[in-house]
């Protein structure tokens, strides 16, 4: 019994080994330019092995952005449950929050490069929406922190009690995250500028907080 516990634990980790090689293989070269077999190579991990696990590149694929995911939140925690951010007024609490985009977009490039491809790819392969319950479950979920922060805003009136926060959170963050991938993604039409990608994300959040800021 205590053989098989070990073979187990040796197996997850192998597995585990593939999926963190398959996250940085993709960062680095991109999904479509990467092959079950130089996942096989690098990790250590056979073919056979993998297609067994994972059913699919597209099985791994999943795995790999979720892996990258709960790195993100690990790197996020804890942040906004400080007490230097508690004691600011709800309004500040909620632009600080969505300056976390920025962050994503200024420090993570390689990583909102490789959303975007991976949202292309799950969308031309048509993979259904039940394969990506874990995935969803590890992207970075900020409503209960800006839920909290309203209902401070509110409190401290620094936010308006008559709008729809929720359709607010939704469009703001859906925004951002488009905007930030289609800025690292790269100009394409001959009057294409992104050089000045940030400010244009500050702008969104400034309109944002001047839609939400009690008057």
């Amino acid at each position: 019994m205590k053989t098989e516990v070990i073979n187990e634990s040796m197996k997850t980790r192998r597995i585990n080994r593939a999926v963190a090689i398959s996250a940085d293989l993709f960062l680095k070269r991109g999904i479509d330019n990467v092959k079950m077999t130089d996942i096989a190579d690098v990790s250590g991990v056979g073919v056979a092995t993998l297609y067994r696990y994972f059913g699919t590149k597209t099985g791994i694929t999943i795995a790999a952005m979720t892996h990258l995911w709960n790195e993100l939140n690990n790197m996020f925690s804890g942040i906004f449950e400080s007490e230097v951010f508690r004691k600011q007024t709800g309004l500040k609490q909620l632009t600080d929050l969505m300056r976390m985009y920025i962050v994503l977009y200024e420090a993570h490039k390689d990583f909102m490069k490789l959303l975007g491809e991976f949202d292309l790819i799950m969308l031309r392969d048509n993979v259904p929406k039940d394969e990506l319950i874990d995935y969803e479950r590890s992207i970075i979920n900020f409503y209960e922190v800006y839920e909290s922060a309203c209902k401070v805003g509110i409190a401290d009136g620094t936010i308006r009690d008559d709008i729809d926060l929720k359709l607010v959170y939704l469009t703001y963050g859906h925004s951002m995250m488009e905007l930030g991938k289609k800025l690292i993604r790269g100009e394409i039409l001959p009057s294409d500028n992104f050089s000045e990608g940030s400010s244009e994300l500050s702008m969104l959040i400034e309109m944002a907080a001047s839609y939400i800021r009690k008057k």
